[in-house]
């Protein structure tokens, strides 16, 4: 079977779409799939390309089995909506001048941002192979609900028809959620045709392990009680709310670590200036390896996103890769990802933007040892439920019903 992939984002990337891409391919190559990778060179989130790499027309390389193709794009940092279509534009346009040339069986295209999957579906027209559209966010109402675009504008209007077109000719749909399922149906496309393969963890790389003292020292967070925010920092995830949330936190044990980069890291490192804290430590990106040595000095993982309605629509990703880790969870996102962690009794739920309920769920994970440690064992079962290599198998299997 010879698969052909369309996304922008790839390792040596750390995002969720890259992840799950590279995770996903890595388990069809070994089931003996041909896998071929259109991506852009990495640069995601600053914008700026990494090292070893130049923005060049064309490369191949090969990454775990799979074969990769990087092409150019135009390169734009995760902030400014017209820059980041342009990007967007732009790597679909090339993606689809080199996909003319790759032999396949069928071509998956990934989103959040759909215009890939517009380079899917013109491939699929001119290469008269079936396509499956794989939806990671549901454009363009994502965009509305982080106030990048108003409703009512002629930019959505026309991106809300696209967005139907592509549901309706793509082979098969999968999504990452049962609630975007529904969304989807109601926008009159039969169920049938949506499939649904949640995002998960890799368990041989994510795993219960000590914490890294060494690091713990290097931060000077040895004997802290500490809440990690690890992953973009974006404008759907609310950190401005976290800044002035950890401004009333009184116990001088609790400290917050920020790994990561994106839209609004200069806004929340200014603002945590700005409120005098001394109570948080900010990081740039950090590898995949790396990211397990910082999850293990966690005392907990903080998810957060905006309250909106559509965030109910929404499993965060790192979810599965901390309860892998068994570290307990502090959720601020309603909706089906509170019912996992609920489900596994695999952390607390805060309302999301509610100053009290945060302060109120942190202090009560820090304070009773033994509900700490109930957390670490639901979250292990919750990982066990969300292995990485059977949702890639369930995907693969789907791939084979559509050729």
């Amino acid at each position: 079977m010879k698969i052909l992939f369309l996304t922008d984002n790839f390792p040596p990337e750390v995002n969720a779409p890259a992840t799950r891409t590279f995770e996903h391919c890595s388990e069809w190559v070994k089931k003996g799939a041909d896998v071929t990778v259109i991506t852009c060179f990495p640069n995601f989130p600053k914008g700026e390309i990494f090292g070893g790499y130049k923005n060049k027309l064309y490369q191949k390389e090969t990454i775990n089995g799979i074969k990769v193709i990087r092409i150019w794009s135009y390169i734009a940092a995760n902030e400014g909506f017209f820059k980041r279509v342009l990007d967007y534009i732009s790597y679909a346009v090339m993606a689809f001048f080199a996909g003319l040339f790759v032999k396949t069986d069928i071509i998956i295209a990934t989103s959040p941002q759909f215009f890939t999957a517009v380079g899917g579906k013109v491939l699929s027209f001119f290469k008269r192979k079936p396509w499956i559209m794989e939806v990671r966010d549901i454009w363009p109402e994502s965009i509305v609900t982080v106030g990048a675009a108003k409703a009512d504008s002629k930019t959505i209007k026309f991106l809300e028809k696209v967005e139907v077109n592509l549901y309706k000719s793509a082979n098969k749909i999968i999504v990452v959620t049962d609630t975007f399922k529904e969304t989807i149906f109601k926008k009159g496309i039969v169920k049938n045709k949506i499939e649904v393969v949640k995002n998960g963890a890799n368990m041989s790389l994510f795993k219960p392990v000590a914490k890294d003292e060494n690091l713990l020292a290097k931060l000077n967070l040895v004997d802290k009680f500490i809440v990690g925010y690890i992953g973009t920092h974006g404008l759907a995830h609310s950190l401005d709310f976290v800044m002035d949330a950890i401004a009333k936190v009184i116990d001088p044990q609790i400290h917050f670590l920020f790994v990561g980069d994106g839209a609004v890291k200069k806004n929340i490192v200014s603002q945590a200036k700005e409120l005098g804290l001394q109570n948080v430590t900010f990081i740039d990106s950090v590898s995949k390896d790396k990211v397990v040595s910082h999850i293990s000095i966690l005392d907990c993982m903080l998810v957060p996103l905006k309250k909106e309605d559509n965030f109910k629509t929404v499993i965060p990703s790192k979810i599965f890769e901390t309860a892998a880790m068994q570290i307990p969870i502090l959720l601020g996102v309603d909706g089906e990802a509170r019912g996992i962690i609920e489900k596994y009794k695999a952390g607390l739920y805060f309302e999301p933007e509610n100053q009290t309920a945060f302060l109120k769920q942190l202090e009560v994970l820090k304070a009773d040892k033994i509900l700490h440690n109930s957390l670490k064992e639901g979250a292990g079962k919750m990982a066990v439920a969300f292995d990485r290599k059977v949702l890639a198998e369930k995907m693969r299997l789907i791939i084979n019903s559509v050729i």
